[in-house]
């Protein structure tokens, strides 16, 4: 059985994979923390209780997390979102108390008591994950691996020509997280993008009568409008539920290697994700810097088709 402990910033593709791993097979959701970034971390958390509920996950603990990023203003996408981050289906308020610690002291308090148990699967902001590092700098190695929806690493960004929204909305946090000596996967736009929710699947989620169902294309109204105002067509990307996805299934991807760094200086390049790729060490005194498995490259057909015998089980 594989524990993941959940750190997002509960929006509508948040929600969509929380709701494609709910009760699958060989899955515990131990936990989760919410962090700024699609809502705000108190409303992210409450969306949180809201999907668990629907999906019969009602005992699994959610911590708030961090309100706004390490060292810039915070900063809510309720344009992509909504402003309850569930395009208008959100919860409005907590159904039951948060846990009584922060995501990144929920997140240490249980890996550290099961080493190498847990995996992470981030799909928001960093800063949990940053935090919880300046808590426990063995962090790395009490951690099976992390999974981050985030960056592009080789295509353009989306809140800004460079960056992609999870990195740009906290660049210093990623930063922390990709120094960090453990295994992390980054599903970035380089993939997500091509994860593209279709019509035909959009009408299959409509005729689907049931709960599950029925909160996926109610909560897809509004996110499919912001892409059809942004693309010119009606449909979506599987951000964050492609990260789940790869997570559970990693043979959905190809991968490099590489190392990732996040620009923090540039005007017009802040929150960008470098990777070196030139294939030769970095020059002789240069620091060195642990390598991130980056997928660079999606099998699309199995993995909607996957999404969509997941969600609609």
């Amino acid at each position: 059985m594989s524990k993941i402990i959940l750190d997002c910033d509960v929006g509508i593709d948040d929600a969509l994979a929380i709701l494609w791993l709910a009760d699958r097979p060989g899955i515990e959701i131990a936990a989760l923390g919410s962090v700024h970034g699609n809502a705000h971390a108190t409303v992210a958390a409450a969306n949180a209780q809201h999907v668990f509920d629907l999906v019969g996950l009602s005992h699994v603990p959610v911590a708030v997390g961090a309100e706004a990023p390490l060292a810039q203003p915070v900063s809510i996408s309720g344009h992509v979102h909504g402003d309850d981050g569930l395009g208008g289906y959100g919860p409005g308020a907590p159904l039951r108390p948060f846990a009584a610690e922060t995501a990144a002291e929920q997140l240490v308090r249980l890996v550290r008591a099961e080493p190498g148990a847990c995996t992470i699967l981030a799909t928001g902001p960093l800063t949990n994950l940053a935090l919880a590092l300046h808590l426990e700098p063995d962090l790395p190695q009490l951690v099976e691996r992390v999974v981050v929806m985030g960056g592009a690493v080789t295509v353009p960004g989306n809140i800004t020509a460079a960056a992609e929204a999870n990195i740009f909305h906290d660049p210093e946090a990623a930063e922390a997280v990709f120094a960090a000596a453990w295994p992390v996967v980054l599903v970035g736009l380089d993939v997500t993008m091509t994860a593209w929710l279709g019509e035909a699947e959009l009408a299959r989620i409509e005729a689907d009568g049931r709960p599950r169902g029925r909160f996926a294309w109610s909560i897809l109204q509004h996110y499919t409008g912001f892409y059809h105002s942004r693309h010119g067509v009606r449909g979506c990307a599987l951000h964050d539920p492609a990260a789940a996805m790869l997570l559970v299934d990693p043979g959905l991807a190809d991968y490099a290697d590489w190392a990732v760094r996040v620009e923090l200086d540039g005007d017009l390049t802040r929150g960008m994700t470098l990777a070196d790729r030139r294939g030769y060490p970095e020059e002789p005194g240069a620091a060195s810097r642990p390598v991130i498995r980056v997928a660079t490259r999606i099998d699309r057909e199995r993995l909607v088709a996957g999404f969509m015998d997941g969600l609609l089980r």
